[in-house]
């Protein structure tokens, strides 16, 4: 049966083929056509731009009116070099070439097309003149053809550039834009323009109000600059109005400034998700106070520092994939160090708390200069991959990419590890040893192992806790030391051992950190949440979720 399915698709796959090509003939013969006709269309459009060139200001200002007339974003680039000041005659064919300064010559290239063009001596060329009403009229041109582009794109930065400049004399151009737009953000946005432009305008007072309203309706920080500007005009009927859509914007303001601090705080709460994951385990297995669990993060920032080095010196164009190595490097680099660690000092220091954190905090200082007379005590250089540059926003919050993938990684790490908690022989081997060492050693577990294990476990979580702090934050000796307390507050918060507890925990002390900094200060912040978890252990030792079991209740 196989060899009959494998048959009928070797059959298939040469019609399926040519199907296809067929379908996407049409396309390629307009494509063609299409092609074909550009060339007749710009030249066209030749003799109004040549006509640039002959005539007083007044018969330029004429033609600059008629290329305005025909819609087309073509004629832009002449216009835009006639205002500015690099429009040519060519004496030899009267044509008008663009020229820009090169060295001691000018660089010539074709209005219409771009196109480089064979260099002229100075002699051979005349400057077509402008005068400041003439300017006016090319700007208005520009901006008319600009608001009527074919590109979405270049419609809304033309209207973004005019709400930003408050240019009155746009007015007339978007009027005639609104009219013609299609595109329901692109018409709000040239909207906005035309108020912002009104507010800088001599119209009516009504129109004012009316373009404060508009604005008011936008709500974000450039319109409440804007009509606070009116409200200090003087004018008692636009003071009253710009009164109450400041009032309006306020409101709004207070909403957005609420869901910008909720996003922060989970933004903050992922990264301390994953720095304080990998302690919550070996904490709540061993009862290890791990001074060093910093470290194991600045070794995996270090990681995909060299990994990158690698891709750069060796294959640069496969970069934005370099992550995709460092996640494992760093897991295997910080969980041999880990395993390393507890075998070589901690197994010597079982049930000896105050011991085990002085020995963790020299190995620290150990590996923090070791770390700095190799790489040395400057910041190191991590890049970010395409898919991590960039923002976007969601009405007046901006979301940058990394802050994002960040919180996605953190939440895939947790419930990857919650399902290996869970569902796997090694998970059940820790849970028995967390809630009772000696039972599960009579049972036939194997407690120095399990210890071995889940240190390097939590070490190579906080090894690629390491690869995303990386993204977001200087990569230098001193990396872990900025999260090590936070981590250690989380976990004691949440419940030692206990993975939903250290979600819960990340997750509400970086809300509440970010929504106290504004009122506090970021390190007043800090201390008041110190402050608030030392009053909670008080009267819930355990933390949030408590673990359940004999050894852990006695």
């Amino acid at each position: 049966m196989n060899a009959s399915v494998n048959a009928h698709a070797q059959r298939s796959l040469p019609a399926l083929l040519l199907a296809l090509l067929l379908a996407l003939l049409p396309l390629a013969l307009l494509s063609s056509a299409a092609s074909a006709q550009d060339a007749p269309a710009l030249e066209s459009l030749r003799p109004l731009v040549d006509a640039l060139g002959k005539g007083s200001f007044t018969d330029t200002e004429k033609q600059v009116t008629a290329l305005a007339a025909t819609g087309d974003p073509a004629v832009v680039p002449a216009l835009e070099a006639l205002g500015n000041g690099d429009l040519y005659l060519r004496k030899a064919d009267g044509a008008v070439v663009i020229g820009k300064r090169a060295g001691s010559g000018l660089a010539l290239t074709d209005p219409l097309t771009g196109e480089a063009l064979e260099p002229v001596a100075a002699s051979g060329l005349d400057k077509i003149r402008v005068n400041n009403r003439l300017r006016r009229t090319i700007r208005n041109a520009v901006g008319g053809l600009t608001l009527r582009a074919a590109d979405t794109r270049v419609r809304r930065q033309a209207a973004e550039a005019i709400f930003k400049a408050q240019d009155a004399e746009a007015i007339e151009a978007l009027d005639d834009a609104i009219a013609a737009e299609t595109d329901v953000g692109v018409a709000k946005l040239m909207r906005e323009a035309r108020a912002a432009a009104v507010l800088a305008s001599d119209l009516p007072t009504e129109e004012k109000i009316a373009a404060i309203d508009t604005l008011a309706e936008r709500g974000d920080r450039d319109a409440l600059s804007m009509i606070t500007a009116v409200q200090n005009s003087g004018a008692t009927e636009l003071q009253e109005a710009a009164g109450a859509a400041l009032a309006r914007i306020q409101k709004l303001q207070a909403v957005w400034d609420m869901a910008r601090n909720v996003w922060f705080g989970l933004s903050l709460g992922s990264v301390l998700l994953l720095a304080a994951i990998g302690l919550a385990i070996t904490f709540g297995v061993m009862g290890v106070i791990n001074m060093a669990h910093g470290e194991m993060v600045m070794l995996g920032a270090y990681t995909t520092f060299m990994v990158q080095n690698l891709f750069r010196l060796h294959a640069p164009h496969l970069f934005d994939y370099s992550l995709l190595v460092a996640l494992p490097a760093a897991f295997l680099v910080a969980g041999l160090v880990g395993v390393a660690i507890e075998r070589g000092v901690i197994r010597f220091l079982h049930n000896r708390p105050l011991e085990t954190l002085l020995a963790t905090w020299g190995v620290s200082l150990i590996l923090q200069q070791t770390v700095r007379s190799i790489f040395g005590p400057t910041n190191q250089e991590v890049g970010n991959p395409a898919f991590m540059s960039g923002a976007f926003e969601i009405g007046q919050l901006t979301i940058t990419y990394n802050r994002l993938w960040i919180l996605v990684f953190a939440l895939t790490v947790f419930a990857a590890l919650l399902i290996a908690m869970k569902f796997t022989r090694f998970g059940l081997n820790v849970r028995a040893v967390t809630q009772n060492r000696r039972m599960a050693a009579s049972m036939g577990i194997r407690t120095p192992l399990v210890d071995a294990l889940t240190f390097g476990l939590g070490s190579g979580i906080a090894g690629i806790a390491g690869v995303a702090l990386s993204q977001i934050d200087n990569v230098s000796p001193n990396l872990g030391q900025s999260y090590i307390i936070d981590s250690f507050m989380v976990v004691v918060f949440g419940g030692v051992g206990n993975l939903w507890g250290t979600l819960v925990a990340a997750m509400s002390l970086g809300v509440a950190n970010k929504f106290l900094e504004p009122v506090a200060g970021a390190v007043l912040a800090k201390i008041l949440v110190l402050v608030f978890i030392i009053l909670f252990i008080q009267k819930r030792p355990r933390g949030l979720f408590a673990l359940k079991g004999r050894a852990v209740e006695a």
